[in-house]
């Protein structure tokens, strides 16, 4: 396993008000539209989510980059664990031409609502138990998903990746490093369930037995 930054430049564009998140809005209420993963958290309203989340190309130059990094070539087969609109999934075909990608989310919304080229590739379904056969992919990815899950949850899921995966894994999940970070976090997060030190998260993989590689959002 090795931790490796393809987000956080990306990350980083992104402009917070973390005091407002809590005091413009009731927060409680905010999560409870948010964890509908319908219109609302996507395209509605900033403090029920994504505040619109459409197609602007930013997510090519990450697809690039780890297709670079993880080798990825025509024929090579991706999967995206909760792949939202796939984004990031087209981003991939068009590094790599030729290369063949598969996307899940829980989201019904998200699926239906996906990038028009990827969309035949996408199913709705859950983390916990993917419907594909052991070593069926080339890369597994799974970017800012696994922390909404309950900790009884997110080892099925990383164990799952890695059922599933043959080659490459990486997964990205949402932590901290100070208490400052923490606490940006806790305000910030609507869909959130694990919020774990980086060492609390390589102690969890450690344990799911996940050999792929991995990085973290932080809230600065």
């Amino acid at each position: 396993m090795a931790d490796i930054d393809f987000l956080s430049e990306l990350h980083k564009k992104t402009k917070r008000d973390y005091v407002a998140r809590v005091t413009e809005y009731p927060k409680a209420d905010a999560i409870a539209i948010a964890k509908r993963y319908d219109r609302e958290y996507w395209d509605g309203d900033r403090k029920f989510g994504f505040g619109g989340y459409s197609y602007d190309g930013r997510w090519n130059p990450v697809a690039a980059k780890m297709a670079r990094h993880y080798g990825l070539k025509s024929g090579d087969s991706v999967l995206d664990v909760g792949c939202g609109k796939a984004f990031l999934l087209y981003g991939f075909t068009q590094a790599v031409p030729g290369v063949s990608v598969r996307g899940l989310d829980i989201s019904s919304y998200a699926v239906e609502n996906a990038k028009e080229e990827v969309r035949p590739f996408l199913e709705v379904g859950d983390a916990r138990k993917l419907p594909y056969p052991d070593k069926s992919f080339d890369l597994v990815v799974s970017l800012n998903t696994l922390h909404n899950l309950y900790i009884y949850d997110l080892f099925d899921a990383i164990r799952e990746i890695e059922r599933v995966g043959r080659k490459d894994k990486y997964i990205v999940v949402e932590s901290y490093r100070s208490e400052a970070e923490k606490v940006n976090m806790m305000y910030w997060v609507l869909t959130g369930e694990c919020f774990f030190s980086v060492k609390e998260w390589e102690w969890i993989f450690k344990q799911c037995g996940y050999t792929g590689d991995y990085s973290f959002i932080y809230f600065e």
